[in-house]
C-alpha cells in the first residue's frame, strides 16, 4: 500500500468529468459495496458514489480537487487532506478523508471531514 498512490487515484477520480471513464475508475479501484460519507452526503455502492461525484461537478463547475499536505497510512487505512478550488483561487472547501481498503487494495469505505467550507 502506497498512501500517495491511493490519494492520487482518489483525487483523479473526483476530478474526472467523463462519466464513462469515472465508472471505469470506480470499477477498478473501489469495492462493489464501497461506501462514502461526509457531513453533506453519503452513498453506498459504485453507482451512488459516481452520482455524488457528478453532483459535485454540477455544483462547482470549473473547480478541481488537489491534495493538501502529505498522505499517510498504516495497515488498511489511508488519510489525506484536499482542497477544492477554481484555477488555484481561494478554496470552496478543504477537507480530510480517511479511506479503508479491502483485502485486494480497493477502496472499501471513505469517511470525509470538512475542515472549511466557503461562506460557512
Amino acid at each position: 500500500m502506497n498512501p500517495n498512490d491511493i490519494a492520487d487515484a482518489y483525487i483523479a477520480l473526483w476530478n474526472e468529468t467523463d462519466g464513462a471513464r469515472r465508472k471505469d475508475m470506480l470499477r477498478n479501484g473501489w469495492a462493489a459495496d464501497a461506501t462514502y460519507i461526509d457531513p453533506l452526503m453519503k452513498g453506498e455502492g459504485r453507482d451512488q458514489i459516481d452520482a455524488l461525484i457528478g453532483a459535485v461537478h454540477q455544483r462547482f463547475p470549473g473547480h478541481a480537487f488537489a491534495l493538501h499536505g502529505k498522505p499517510d497510512g498504516h495497515n488498511d487505512r489511508v488519510r489525506f487532506s484536499w482542497r477544492l478550488s477554481a484555477d488555484g483561487g481561494d478554496p470552496a472547501a478543504v477537507g480530510t478523508d480517511i479511506v479503508l481498503l479491502d483485502g485486494e487494495g480497493r477502496l472499501k469505505s471513505v469517511t470525509g471531514f470538512l475542515d472549511h467550507v466557503a461562506g460557512q
